[in-house]
């Protein structure tokens, strides 16, 4: 059997045992669990709670909007979901073990040449994003002057 097969029921008593990213990575499965899952409110209250609980970092807004799940998920709080899909969070403090899996380690988590590596290739692509603006930057620049100058030369 596999999770569809299981009767709403059920589906609706595991949407309620989950915290609020599972939540809401359910919850965008499909039409069927969209409409079952419930991340309200109350639910992404719970869970800046906990991380607070656990001295992890929280939303760096200064009015986080519990509204809807895109207000809500705006700036920061993609990123530390992102980072607690990675397993960053389990490697952030020492004695946490696996915040995702509940466990006193982390199978997941990266070793230290990983990390490296990871950060050199954010490193090389900030440093291909800036060329890429310089050059957009550059032709912009030229075909402005270009037309500049055909705009004088037809005026005259």
């Amino acid at each position: 059997p596999t999770l569809m097969t299981l009767p709403p029921e059920i589906h609706l008593m595991i949407s309620k045992q989950l915290i609020y990213p599972d939540a809401l990575s359910l919850k965008f499965v499909n039409r069927h669990f969209y409409h079952l899952v419930d991340t309200g409110v109350r639910l992404k209250v719970d869970w800046l709670v906990e991380r607070r609980r656990l001295h992890l970092e929280c939303p760096n807004n200064r009015r986080c909007d519990l509204g809807s799940d895109l207000r809500f998920c705006r700036g920061s709080v993609s990123l530390l979901m992102q980072r607690r899909r990675e397993h960053i969070e389990c490697e952030s403090r020492p004695g946490l073990g696996c915040l995702i899996y509940g466990t006193s380690t982390c199978a997941h988590a990266r070793q230290l040449r990983t990390r490296i590596k990871r950060w050199m290739h954010n490193q090389r692509n900030q440093q291909l994003e800036q060329a890429e603006w310089q050059l957009l930057l550059a032709t912009m620049y030229g075909i402005l002057a270009n037309w500049t100058c055909l705009m004088i030369i037809y005026t005259y």
